[in-house]
């Protein structure tokens, strides 16, 4: 990608990938412009998204960002808190956050999803005024679907490695099974 390519890819909005159906909505916080110049998430190379969900059993493989609808085949989705490029996420303000809050809950409603997991504590702080939230399951749901803050796979997040990343989603990845489970009535 030119320099060009990735500003004219500012502000975009990078489609979802969802289904009716899901054990898992992962949300992550924007687009980055890689991201929206390419139609993939979470394209950047150093961000740890997709070789996490290998690691942590979500996937049988590592995908490529290019692969991103194979999710679907694991009842997995992405979407975002905010929906437009940037090329930080600090570029976004509070009132975007909060927008994107009440954005992620009807979409969430719409969907119902047993599980959002939202990558970044810090987004969801923001997005739900959740301001004591910790990484792992919150207490807070959106009607049936439980909510779990992951630690953000951005390889600017250094505080995390792969692995123990790859700990905490496996986590979430444990809970999501057992709750498939217990519902009968879900595919």
């Amino acid at each position: 990608m030119t320099p060009e390519e990735l500003s004219a890819a500012r502000d975009r909005v990078l489609p979802d990938v969802v289904a009716g159906g899901l054990r898992v909505l992962f949300c992550g916080i924007n687009p980055g412009l890689l991201s929206a110049a390419t139609g993939h998430h979470f394209a950047r190379p150093g961000n740890r998204f997709w070789p996490v969900l290998h690691l942590s059993g979500f996937t049988p493989r590592r995908l490529d960002p290019a692969e991103q609808e194979e999710l679907l085949t694991y009842r997995l989705g992405i979407t975002n808190v905010v929906a437009r490029a940037t090329a930080r996420a600090d570029e976004l303000s509070a009132e975007e956050f909060h927008e994107g809050g009440r954005i992620l809950t009807a979409k969430v409603e719409l969907l119902r999803p047993q599980w959002l997991a939202v990558v970044g504590v810090t987004a969801y702080r923001t997005a739900f005024g959740e301001r004591r939230a910790q990484i792992g399951p919150q207490d807070r749901t959106i009607g049936s679907t439980r909510i779990w803050a992951l630690p953000n796979p951005s390889g600017l997040n250094a505080h995390w490695t792969a692995e123990s990343m790859a700990q905490e989603y496996a986590r979430l990845r444990t809970a999501a099974e057992s709750t498939s489970d217990q519902s009968p009535d879900t595919p």
